[in-house]
This record gives C-alpha cells, sequence and structure tokens, in this order.
C-alpha cells in the first residue's frame, strides 16, 4: 500500500491514516515488547553471575534504564527535526548493538562491557516508549488516552511472552561458548532488527511530520521545536510539570521494586521459571488494563487516573513489602504494581501531550523519557543497595513514600482546577 507524503495529507484521509499508524505501532510494539522482556527478566541474575557479587546485580537492569535516559534527548532532537520514523529505527538498531554486546561481555567475563551493552540495549525500551507518543500525534484530543493505551497494550503479547521463553530461548546455545542465561539476549538482537525494518517499512507518512502539516500554525521554526523550547513549554505550564513528576516517579517506584523481585524470590527459593512467571504476571498488569486506563483518563479526566496510580501503587508496595517467602503474595504485587504504574504512565502521558503547543512536544517528551528513565536509574541502584543492606521490604517501604509528591501535586490541581491546560485539536 503506497501513501501519500505529510504534505498532501487532508483532514478528510486522518482516520485512515491514524488506524493505518496505530497498526505499525502495535505491530513494532509486540516485537519490540517481546525483545526487551526476552533479555531484561535475566539480567539481575546474569549481573550477579558474571561480577560475582549479588550487591552489584541491580546494575545491570540499571544501566538499560540509564541507556535509555541517556538516549532520550538525542532520539527526541531526532525525532523533532526528522520525525519519528528515523528515532525509531535508529533505537531499535542502538538496541540490537547493545544485546550483542552483552553476549559478548558473558562470553569473556567482562562485567564493564556487559554494563555498556545494557546501556546500548536500553535504546529498544526507549523506542518501544516513545511509539506511545507516536500514536497520539494524529489522534483526536478526546481520544488521546486511549491512543497512547492501546499501543501499550500491545506490547503485552511479546512482555509477557518474553520471560517465559527466556530459558528455552538459552537451551538453544547449549553446548556452545555462550552462557545460557546470555543466549536470550542474542535472540533480542534479532528482534530488534526485525523490529527496526518493519517501522522503516512502513510508519509512512511519518505521523509526527503528518501533524505538523496539518496544523503549520502551530509548527513554529527549527528553534521552536529545540529541545530548550520543550523545556520551556514545560516549566511554563503546571499541567505539564505534573505530568513529568507523575511519570517520573510512577515509574521510578516500578523499577526499583521490580528489578529487585527476582533476587528476593531467589532468597526464597525461586527457580528462574517461577521468576519469569511472576515478571509476566507483573508485565500483564503494566500493559494488558491500559486500554482501561486509556478509556479512564479520556473519560473520567488525567487528574483522577493519576490519583488512582499513586493508590495503586501504594498497595502494590504493602503487597510485596510484606510477602516475605509467600511467592503468591509477591505475585499480586508485582501485578498490583504494574496497574499502578499503567495508569500513571497512561494518564501522565496524555495529560503532558495536551500541555505543551504542538511545536515543543516531541522535545517535551523526549525530556518526559530523559526525566523518568533518569530518576528510574538512579532508583534502581539505589535498590540494590537498601536490599542487600535493610531488605526488601524497606525497599517497599521507600518507594511508597516517594509516591508523596505526585499524589500532593494532583490533589492541588484537581482542587484549582484545569484553568492553565493547553487546548488544542
Amino acid at each position: 500500500m503506497t501513501t501519500a507524503p505529510a504534505s498532501r495529507i487532508t483532514a478528510s484521509d486522518l482516520p485512515a491514516l491514524q488506524r493505518r499508524t496505530s497498526s505499525v505501532l502495535i505491530g513494532s510494539q509486540i516485537l519490540g515488547g517481546l525483545g526487551v522482556a526476552i533479555g531484561i527478566a535475566l539480567a539481575p541474575v546474569l549481573a550477579a553471575e558474571v561480577s560475582g557479587s549479588e550487591a552489584l546485580s541491580g546494575l545491570a537492569p540499571t544501566a538499560s534504564v540509564a541507556g535509555t535516559a541517556l538516549l532520550s534527548l538525542p532520539l527526541a532532537a531526532l525525532m523533532a527535526s526528522r520525525g519519528r520514523r528515523p528515532g525509531l529505527v535508529l533505537a531499535y538498531l542502538i538496541g540490537a548493538l547493545g544485546a550483542c554486546l552483552v553476549v559478548t561481555a558473558t562470553v569473556v567475563d567482562s562485567f564493564p562491557l556487559l554494563l555498556l551493552g545494557m546501556a546500548g540495549f536500553g535504546a529498544g525500551s526507549s523506542a518501544n516508549l516513545q511509539a506511545r507518543f507516536a500514536a497520539a500525534d494524529l489522534a483526536e484530543p478526546d481520544r488521546r488516552g486511549r491512543a497512547i493505551s492501546t499501543v501499550i497494550w500491545a506490547t503485552t503479547i511479546g512482555s509477557v511472552l518474553g520471560p517465559n521463553i527466556a530459558a528455552p530461548a538459552g537451551r538453544a546455545f547449549r553446548g556452545t561458548a555462550v552462557p545460557e542465561t546470555a543466549g536470550p539476549f542474542a535472540w533480542a538482537a534479532g528482534i530488534f532488527l526485525l523490529t527496526g525494518l518493519l517501522v522503516a517499512a512502513l510508519l509512512r507518512p511519518d505521523p509526527l511530520l503528518t501533524a505538523r502539516a496539518l496544523a503549520p500554525q502551530d509548527s513554529g521554526s527549527a528553534a521552536n521545536r529545540s529541545l530548550r523550547a520543550g523545556i520551556a513549554a514545560v516549566r511554563a505550564s503546571p499541567m505539564a510539570r505534573l505530568a513529568l513528576v507523575t511519570i517520573a516517579v510512577s515509574h521510578t517506584v516500578m523499577v526499583s521494586i521490580m528489578v529487585m523481585t527476582p533476587v528476593h524470590l531467589g532468597h526464597h527459593g525461586a527457580d528462574i521459571q517461577l521468576i519469569g512467571l511472576v515478571i509476566s504476571v507483573h508485565i500483564a498488569g503494566m500493559y494488558a488494563f491500559s486500554p482501561v486506563m486509556g478509556r479512564l483518563a479520556d473519560k473520567a479526566g488525567r487528574l483522577p487516573v493519576i490519583g488512582l496510580s499513586a493508590g495503586l501503587l501504594c498497595c502494590a508496595a504493602v503487597l510485596a513489602g510484606t510477602s516475605g517467602g509467600g511467592h503468591a503474595r509477591t505475585a499480586a504485587g508485582l501485578f498490583v504494581l504494574g496497574l499502578g504504574w499503567s495508569a500513571g504512565l497512561v494518564g501522565g502521558s496524555a495529560l503532558l501531550t495536551e500541555s505543551v503547543p504542538q511545536a515543543a512536544r516531541a522535545a517535551a517528551q523526549g525530556l518526559s523519557d530523559l526525566t523518568m528513565n533518569t530518576a528510574a536509574g538512579i532508583g534502581g541502584a539505589v535498590a540494590g543497595v537498601i536490599v542487600s543492606g535493610l531488605g526488601y521490604g524497606w525497599l517497599n517501604a521507600i518507594a511508597a513514600c516517594l509516591l508523596l509528591p505526585s499524589a500532593v501535586l494532583a490533589l492541588r490541581r484537581a482542587v484549582g482546577g484545569p484553568a492553565d491546560r493547553t487546548e488544542d485539536a
């Protein structure tokens, strides 16, 4: 199917183009989610094996989060100037390279190379996160929450499947120089390459460039689309600041608890298959119910969904933090943790998108991903130290305390009203 360039698209073409764009993004999210999940489930275990220290086990997923954060601004700058497609393709290619470095690091037993590879691997997550904003580029304002949540939901298929096929993927390398725990990363490299090819071939015309072509009065100059303009737009809007805090805090709480749960389960006798099952339950909570969160965000409003996120994350911390050796309670806590993250990401992303001018959106969205992943990277690194010194229960208690800022801001904004929100078509 051929498509017209962005400059020739008219408003009447939008419904069909939005459906096509969503279909391509859903396909890329299924594959991209599989690529990330097949490797990340065993990253802490792999780090402990290569480093020889359990206290350093949290650094592998943390390096992935850090890589996602560091790449957020360059990718946002590329998207702001050239559109979504080049940025997404480059991110998947970097993710594939990172996965290859992880495999190499396990073969040569190099922990620094492993961390470098995990940082590159994080580009796959960056692409998956940015895809939610690509889904909103052409969506009507009253359907942005659902557009974002549909693409997030698509990640469910690959992300739930990934941890459960990690063990078979590893066994495929039995008898070779590649350790079984590193085998899933070799598969991830191929999956990322396939995903990049899909986006490069089918995400045409570019949704961001099309949105700008349809709203030339808001597009502005290149300077108005710069990262500096994106930062200024967020600073100028209280609602955008609330959205940024919500996304960052919910992601930090989720990552900090999630990355140390495999270690906690291992302390209580869980094997790799059980760990994979618990992580799958968690990922199902993250993605499977995102359409519900999107509908709530569109119908009830962004602020109630942000409040729901804080409540769910607090409940998750209580469940997981008091689980002890109860694997079922830990799994329940991780499922609720995923639900809280979903509500925060969908509600916060929709609020951010509509709270800044169209010209500055890509830059503001890149700033959002930088902030959320930098905060989560710090949280993941500190989580390993907390669990090593104080225990898993204390980690959950501290994570719950992080929710206070976003909860207070959401309450203040709900009482004050959304008068400062930027409304646009």
